[in-house]
């Protein structure tokens, strides 16, 4: 699609968006009278909800900073109702159809900001830029900016191109190049970000050389981030799941929930199935064709292809280590960095697990980059692999580099905070499944596919199950019901978020393993869904199943069992597609 048809189609959505809100706008005003009762309720039930996730959430892949002003803030009238998914729908469609996703996300910003001032224009200007600027992390943009920092300096060392040279003589398969990638990610489970940038810097020399497109490598990446960290006792989602349970409990409740969270473990069965398998199917088929073929990784029609700016000299003299050393580094010191947030270093006795569960990520991750920084500074200048004066010129380069996930992650931050606090769609899911009373036998799939699409929607895996979780606890602890059961639900609810800001395009973690493989990030969206999906369907399955066999030892094997069954069978598609042609 050319740059005047996409444009065209994202002026007539802006004004189609307008006309519906101002139709909508009229409607609201003429029930107000009756509804002032239940909007001042609904404001209630808002304040507590951003209360009790705005702690928890600081440290987290979605900020929630509390708003100094938030007295004197618009009651929106669509707030609590099906409207307010309105916005983020409004954006992912507009992206997966123009393939731009700046416009997009900033034109869902304007019809959440609408919908928040009751289409007051002057008050829309003005909330965008303000919720803007208290739902920006400012922790994890400067970390992108060091890690982009770091990532330049490998580069221009050689290092990057001599582990590329080392691995290539060892890992001469395809395969091969996949499960290495993997393993990787599956080593680094202790922050999706750290986990997403770091995986794609280090591996992309490996991938490039046995020809797997940036696209390809970005779901590797991606089904290696929150899928890992989610079944990671230690980890910063684990201590962000601990702290929606009742104190003392929330360890111990995340571990048991591991072997039911189906979506995160069949993920990975996935990745390695099709790993060794050998093939592709959808999207991602015709860019991984292309890179065998050409050799051109990420391009198709328009587009160009992703490379790296800096690039190492031919006199270059870069070794393996100049990638290891840093990276273990940077490994280390970011584990530090974020205990040391945590009190682990205070003195106190506070304990390993107790500190990674107090800890800010965002301020930790700095903290370990930066000292990261320091020592690949000190690494290259003493022995002249890189001189002084590249070694400041990689501090714009880098920073340049990340540009564009630093846009797209402040954009998607400010939707989500539209749509989660402001207008309140984590409250309209909440009593839709309150007032529905489903059965508890299928609350496990229910809360599957509703955390499912409250994530994707909202682009938030932690402010989904920080919704969910305590719902679902309260609905059994109602029941009086106990034990495995409260685990599998929870269970789903983990797997649903994890699922739903896996697929979603204004995910921060989908973002981040866009720029960790360079990647085209609505490519990334477009490629990854069919195989998301198709392993949510699964474990969809599963959860439904729960309701008869509830011993994860007989419910785990089965869907993996199912979902390689369903691999094999489109495997045997394509290629019947393929001799046909």
């Amino acid at each position: 699609m050319k740059t005047s048809q996409k444009m065209l189609c994202i002026l007539i959505a802006l004004l189609v968006s307008v006309g519906i809100f101002t139709g909508l706008s009229s409607a609201a005003d003429a029930a107000a009278p009756a509804d002032s009762e239940t909007s001042s309720a609904v404001t209630d039930d808002a304040a507590l909800l951003s209360d009790t996730n705005d702690e928890n959430d600081l440290a987290a892949d979605e900020p929630l900073p509390a708003t100094e002003s938030a007295e004197e803030e618009p009651t929106s009238k669509f707030y609590g109702t099906p409207w307010a998914l309105l916005p983020p729908i409004i954006a992912i469609v507009l992206a997966l159809i123009t393939k731009e996703v700046y416009s997009s996300l900033f034109i869902g910003i304007i019809a959440g900001a609408l919908l928040f001032t009751n289409f007051n224009v002057v008050k829309t200007t003005e909330s965008i830029f303000q919720v803007m600027i208290d739902y920006a992390n400012l922790g994890i943009l400067i970390f992108l900016v060091i890690l982009g920092i770091i990532v330049s300096l490998i580069t221009k060392s050689g290092g990057s191109a001599a582990y590329g040279s080392w691995a290539t003589k060892r890992i001469k398969t395809r395969p091969g190049a996949f499960l290495s990638t993997f393993a990787l990610g599956v080593i680094i489970f202790i922050d999706d970000y750290f986990n997403c940038l770091t995986v794609g810097s280090v591996m992309r020399p490996v991938t490039d050389k046995h020809r797997i497109s940036r696209t390809k490598l970005a779901y590797i990446i991606d089904a290696t981030a929150a899928p890992i960290c989610i079944i990671a006792p230690i980890s910063s989602w684990a201590a962000a799941v601990s702290s929606y349970t009742a104190e003392g409990e929330g360890l111990s409740l995340f571990i048991q929930t591991i072997p039911y969270n189906l979506y995160a473990l069949l993920t990975i069965v996935m990745v390695i199935a099709i790993s060794l398998m050998n093939f592709d199917f959808g999207p991602m088929k015709k860019y991984e064709d292309k890179a065998i073929e050409t050799g051109d990784l990420s391009a198709l029609d328009e587009e160009t292809n992703v490379s790296d700016a800096d690039t190492p000299s031919a006199k270059s003299k870069g070794r393996v280590l100049d990638l290891i050393l840093p990276v273990i580094i940077l490994i280390i010191s970011c584990v530090a960095g974020m205990i040391y947030t945590g009190g682990f270093f205070d003195g106190t006795g506070t304990d390993f697990i107790t500190a990674f569960s107090n800890s800010d990520a965002s301020v930790g991750l700095v903290l370990g980059s930066f000292v990261s920084l320091i020592f690949t500074l000190l690494l290259y200048l003493p022995r002249r692999v890189v001189s002084f004066r590249s070694c400041m010129d990689s501090i714009p380069q880098g920073f340049k580099a990340m540009v564009p996930s630093i846009i797209i992650l402040m954009f998607a931050w400010t939707l989500g905070g539209f749509c989660r606090d402001h207008l309140g769609a984590g409250t309209f899911v909440a009593n839709w499944i309150t007032d529905t009373g489903f059965s508890t036998s299928m609350l496990p799939a229910v809360m599957f596919l509703v955390a499912l699409g409250l994530a994707f929607a909202t682009g938030t895996s932690w402010g989904t199950f920080g919704i969910l979780i305590p719902i679902s606890l309260d609905i059994f602890s109602k029941a009086g019901i106990t034990g495995t059961a409260t685990v599998i639900v929870i269970s789903a609810c983990l797997a649903g978020a994890v699922c739903g800001d896996h697929c979603s395009p204004i995910s921060d973690t989908t973002i981040m393993a866009s720029a960790g493989a360079q990647c085209n990030h609505v490519n990334h969206v477009s490629t990854q869904l069919p195989y998301a999906l198709l392993v949510a369907a699964v474990s969809f399955i599963g959860y439904i199943l729960t309701a008869l066999i509830k011993q994860w030892y007989i419910l785990l094997p089965l869907m993996a069992a199912l979902l390689i069954g369903i691999l094999f069978l489109i495997k045997y598609l394509v290629n019947r597609k393929k001799k046909a042609a």
